[in-house]
């Protein structure tokens, strides 16, 4: 073990910003986005290798060896020393390559980086026949083998060229036993893989999810190194809300958009906990969603809707409900924030959602939608988006969400599918949303940039 001792969690600032004023109603919907910075504190840099289990599952058709057959020989050569392993193949079962006889790990060191690569040629791979047996089955195989190996983190890596995918309706159910156990980041290879099954095992198992064309090894041994930068495993957000808070949901939208499943705390029935994983150093988004009653609240009284939790850190989100009929005086200053947190979920929703309906030769719709990730990407600034747009179309006027469609091979659009959904993301600019227009000075109702009186009250606006 290191001589290094880590601290129980790590350096943690957490932000709130509230969406907006409220309305009283019986449903009303409150936003808020959680910023989380998070420093290590001195801990060190990497994180033990003893104290990780990886497992390296192929489930590739032998027809697609070439993929591989290189790529997981230099993967297995550069891993750590002290990191616990084994190999997956298939035939069409997952079966354990490595190591042999009945050990269900090995250890890395020199020698057994040696033999694993040596292995690693005949590794079994599934062949004409019965059809394999389907992702569940690899994440079922991987679940029993690393929940019991007590290690800090255990992850799947998953290689696959869609070739197990057909028939296979247990996916869910198995993500859902799996929640929590250990995380998965899925390398896709070849040309017959649907995008759609690999997006649910990267966010649902806290991972991304990536098309590899060249470099397999190197993305293999890439996925392991981020692995020894996380400082604390597993952290949970816990959410505490006021009785007339409903429905809780949180999601994470960046560094990369995840799904989180909330949990009710035993004998706390206001309490909700959020488990999140591979926690480095960095900035986290989170937008929190509260659907709350307002009959039983007071009126123009600031309240404390909910207390957000992380580790020993705390944060209220507090809002008050404005008089019906009377314009609040302003957005609180968190709005923009959380306009900005929701434009971006839109932009990757619309880029994504455009080219699925390429894909299947919807073109008004792609091009509707395209045009939408378009227009969000240059009020952003997000030049990736944009640069994935144009391998499908010409953006004749991005501000104004026009673009021109190309002819495409459809199946050449899995990679950039796959990209929409699962790319990682920079921190969202604190103040790149739209800014506010002119208010007026009397009752607070927005007005447009032209505008020289007030809509609501008649009065002039300054």
């Amino acid at each position: 073990m290191s001589s290094h001792t880590r601290p129980p969690q790590p350096g943690i600032r957490l932000h709130v910003d509230l969406g907006g004023d409220l309305r009283p109603h019986r449903s009303a919907k409150i936003e808020a986005h959680l910023r989380v910075d998070v420093a290590a504190d001195g801990a060190p840099t990497d994180l033990p290798a003893v104290r990780l289990a990886v497992i390296i599952a192929v489930d590739v058709a032998e027809h697609n060896r070439a993929a591989v057959r290189h790529a997981l020989p230099s993967a297995l050569r550069a891993l750590p020393d002290r990191i616990s392993f084994a190999v997956l193949g298939s035939g069409p079962e997952p079966v354990r390559c490595y190591p042999r006889g009945d050990d269900e790990w090995a250890v890395a060191d020199r020698e057994e980086r040696r033999r694993a690569a040596f292995v690693a040629g005949s590794l079994p791979l599934h062949r004409e026949g019965p059809r394999p047996a389907g992702y569940a089955a690899w994440v079922a195989g991987s679940r029993a083998l690393l929940t019991g190996r007590p290690v800090s983190v255990r992850h799947l890596v998953l290689i696959t060229d869609g070739s197990s995918a057909a028939g296979d309706t247990r996916l869910e159910e198995e993500l859902d036993a799996c929640a929590g156990q250990f995380t998965c980041d899925v390398f896709a290879v070849g040309a017959d893989w649907a995008p759609d099954p690999l997006l649910t095992l990267a966010e649902r198992l806290h991972g991304t999810a990536e098309f590899v064309d060249d470099g397999l090894g190197h993305a293999i041994t890439a996925a392991i190194h981020r692995l020894r930068r996380v400082h604390t495993p597993h952290l949970p957000i816990e959410v505490t809300v006021r009785p007339s808070v409903r429905q809780v949901s949180l999601s994470e939208k960046a560094p990369r958009p995840h799904r989180l499943g909330g949990l009710l705390q035993p004998g706390r029935p206001h309490r909700w906990s959020f488990p999140t994983h591979q926690w480095e150093q960095g900035r986290r988004d989170y937008l929190l969603t509260l659907v709350a009653d307002s009959d039983a609240d007071p009126l123009e009284t600031e309240l404390q809707f909910a207390m957000v939790s992380i580790g020993d850190v705390h944060a209220p989100v507090t809002a008050r409900w404005h008089l019906p009929g009377q314009s609040p005086p302003r957005d609180p200053a968190g709005a923009d924030s959380v306009r900005s947190l929701n434009a971006t979920a839109r932009m990757r929703s619309a880029l994504r959602q455009g080219l699925v309906a390429l894909r299947e030769h919807q073109r008004d719709t792609a091009e509707d939608r395209l045009g939408q990730a378009a227009r969000l990407a240059a009020r952003f600034g997000t030049d990736w988006v944009l640069d994935e747009i144009r391998t499908v179309a010409d953006i004749e006027d991005a501000a104004a969400g026009r673009v021109r469609l190309r002819a495409v091979d459809a199946g050449t659009l899995g990679p950039l599918i796959l990209r929409a959904g699962s790319r990682p993301g920079g921190p969202l600019a604190d103040a790149v949303g739209a800014r506010p227009g002119p208010r007026c000075g009397d009752c607070g109702t927005p007005a447009g940039s032209e505008a020289r009186y007030c809509i609501a009250c008649g009065g002039r606006l300054l």
